[in-house]
């Protein structure tokens, strides 16, 4: 017998108190163990109208409604007796009768309302809007999952909120359809699968229903949310991780598209179709490939063979290992060396005006960035991001300031991390000879000029050689400069996800109104950020300034109980601050809600029964269920500090630019709940956030 789940089971589940849960849980096992155990009470639901329904006995108030065939069983929900009967008498499993999917089908009730006739005067009405979908034809409404019976609805429906309210009602497939639609996108559609093959195979159908093989499997499966286990991938999603590439490719899209998802689902792709291949996963953040090494094992706990080739590492791992093994024991250079190298060599230098942050920026993000070498390298280059002007007069001193900080660092035998990917590029460069066979990127928008370098001679070269991932609007690292120009070309092979299914409708919106509709890389690839669509609601997020920290940190508290007394975890609640000098009231309004808390460090696990706490920059990967973004002044975001050490008005606007970014981030790592706080005066992005 097929044991299934539905994503609306474990939706559920995460709704009961941790003793409701428990015995939910040990039905469910009782169930797969043995179906007809007379122990589970099954009784079947006379009133429901599918009649495979059946409620299961899990404790004195809680039931299972399961759908029970003779050749399968599926979890659908649970929940205290009368409202896991009302749930299972609206609803019914059957298959679509265009796409052949199972679906999932809310039962359309019609309520017809009584009116009495008044003879009074009213105004004339104002001329009525059309329809959304008035021009789309009910053919074509079904080719993407709409269910016959809610094909009335869907052609009456005429606003933006009509919709979204609607879209809670329908398929998830059918739901993203529609809002692309009514952005102008023509979706596409999954092909219908034959008429024997069984509907819960369909791509569509297994976005919300997972086999479960064995007790272990399924143990798994309730432990970690949905979203954490699911091994679905959207049919947009799924062709860009299947698709042959003639060189670089690139996935973009915004927050909550899936990006990481396809990530990942590249990297195994290309495991398992290339069965000899050695495929390497990476970022450029060390507590970026903690997330991802703990995602990669869920997705492949039961295939040890593909673990063996498919390598999780930083990428200043990887370069430092190939450092040691081709070259030698690299000794790297700390910040407080080059810094008191700079702040030498300016002082021997006659007539140097430069401050020391604009020096330190100038060797960051030009000379060592970039491993000039010569005077004629530095005079010539494009300084992308350093727009300050520079005669070539101040260009020969500053680069006799630079000459002997290079020095200074060859005496000492010292290496910039720079350095050290430079010289691992020209060494597979010379070898021609890569250890990997494919590699994919996450979180790309944030890759300095020297790990781009080292990437492009890992298989720039090579048809899939490279994959990346990224949004330029979470870029809050790095400056902006031409992959072109290293070799990395992903111009025709750049692609942008629409569909947001981890954030709520009105958080992405809300979110979105930080950054511009279309951002664009140095060499013209443009992420056009229009028609983006989250394919479920929630409420509205809510923004507070407030008198004095006492009254933000009483607030958030308040409204972080108020989460917990609605059915969330701990766990599943975030608390984010700019830098670590508000962590501080970030802690004091978690403990006024008597909350236990965690200070995220760089490994950014989560832990259960604790609130996650920790600066924006940690965000990135991260979702929460409910976020609360606290200590949003003026002078806080963006940065005092660094608006102060701005040598121009270019330096000035990436200052803003990353800040935006930087809050974008943080806000949407919420799925249901947002909340922004500041104490008066507020950061001017709050304003922003309002419009």
């Amino acid at each position: 017998m097929e044991f299934r789940m539905a994503d609306t089971f474990t939706d559920s589940l995460a709704r009961l108190s941790g003793d409701e849960q428990k015995a939910a849980k040990t039905a469910a096992f009782d169930l797969q163990i043995n179906p007809a155990n007379p122990g589970l009470s099954l009784h079947r639901m006379d009133k429901a109208r599918d009649k495979n329904f059946w409620s299961v006995r899990a404790s004195n108030d809680i039931r299972l409604i399961v759908h029970k065939t003779p050749g399968s069983l599926l979890l659908c929900y649970v929940d205290h007796h009368e409202d896991a009967y009302a749930w299972a008498e609206r609803r019914k499993i059957e298959t679509h009768p265009k796409t052949g999917a199972a679906q999932l089908v809310e039962i359309r009730e019609r309520i017809e309302e009584i009116t009495i006739p008044r003879y009074v005067e009213v105004e004339r009405p104002a001329p009525s809007q059309p329809p959304l979908f008035a021009a789309i034809p009910q053919e074509s409404l079904l080719s993407y999952g709409v269910p016959p019976e809610w094909l009335g609805e869907v052609q009456q429906v005429k606003t933006e909120d009509g919709l979204l309210e609607l879209c809670d009602h329908l398929p998830r497939e059918a739901a993203e359809a529609l809002l692309n639609l009514a952005v102008g996108i023509t979706p596409a559609v999954v092909q219908p699968v034959v008429a024997v093959t069984d509907p819960f195979t369909h791509p569509d159908a297994q976005r919300r229903f997972r086999v479960v093989n064995n007790i272990e499997e399924l143990e798994r499966a309730l432990d970690y949310p949905w979203e954490k286990w699911t091994v679905f991938l959207h049919p947009a999603q799924r062709e860009s991780v299947e698709r042959d590439y003639g060189g670089p490719a690139r996935v973009s899209g915004s927050a909550g598209t899936g990006k990481t998802i396809v990530a990942l689902h590249r990297a195994v792709f290309l495991a398992r179709t290339h069965p000899d291949a050695r495929v390497l996963l990476t970022t450029f953040s060390d507590s970026l490939v903690n997330a991802l090494r703990a995602k990669l094992k869920r997705l492949i706990s039961n295939e040890p063979r593909i673990a063996e080739r498919l390598e999780v590492q930083a990428l200043s791992a990887i370069a430092g290992r190939l450092y040691e093994l081709n070259i030698g024991r690299p000794q790297l250079a700390a910040p407080e060396v080059i810094r008191q190298l700079l702040q030498e060599s300016a002082r021997e230098v006659a007539g140097q005006k430069f401050s020391l942050h604009f020096l330190e920026a100038e060797w960051a993000e030009v000379v060592d960035a970039w491993q000039l070498e010569t005077w004629e390298a530095y005079r010539d280059v494009v300084r992308l991001g350093r727009k300050t002007r520079l005669p070539e007069k101040q260009r020969m001193a500053l680069w006799a300031v630079f000459e002997r900080i290079r020095t200074g660092l060859q005496a000492r035998n010292l290496l910039t991390h720079a350095a050290l990917f430079n010289r691992v590029a020209s060494h597979l460069t010379t070898i021609r000879r890569s250890p990997f066979d494919f590699v994919v990127v996450d979180e790309a928008q944030d890759l300095s000029v020297a790990q781009l370098r080292f990437l492009a001679a890992l298989g720039a070269d090579r048809p899939n050689g490279l994959f990346f991932t990224g949004d330029l609007g979470q870029r809050i690292f790095q400056q902006p400069f031409s992959w072109k120009a290293l070799g990395v070309d992903v111009r025709g092979r750049a692609r942008t996800l629409r569909v947001n299914y981890r954030t709520s409708h009105q958080i992405r919106a809300q979110a979105d109104r930080l950054l511009g509709p279309e951002v664009s890389d140095v060499d013209g690839n443009k992420e056009d950020r229009r028609g983006t669509v989250s394919v479920f609601n929630g409420p509205e997020p809510t923004l507070k300034v407030l008198d004095t920290v006492e009254v933000e940190n009483e607030t958030v508290g308040h409204w972080l109980a108020e989460r917990m007394a609605e059915g969330l975890k701990p766990h599943e609640a975030g608390v984010f601050v700019r830098s670590a000098a508000q962590l501080l009231r970030a802690r004091a309004a978690v403990e006024a809600a008597r909350l236990s808390y965690k200070v995220l460090d760089e490994n950014v696990e989560t832990t259960p029964g604790y609130v996650s706490v920790s600066t924006m920059h940690l965000a990135k990967g991260l979702e929460f269920r409910a976020v609360a973004v606290m200590a949003c002044e003026d002078e806080v975001v963006p940065l005092l500090e660094r608006i102060e050490t701005a040598a121009d008005e270019s330096e000035l606007e990436e200052v803003y630019n990353t800040e935006r970014y930087l809050l974008y981030v943080a806000c949407t790592r919420a799925r249901d709940h947002l909340l922004v706080t500041s104490v008066y005066p507020a950061s001017e992005f709050l304003d922003d956030l309002r419009v």
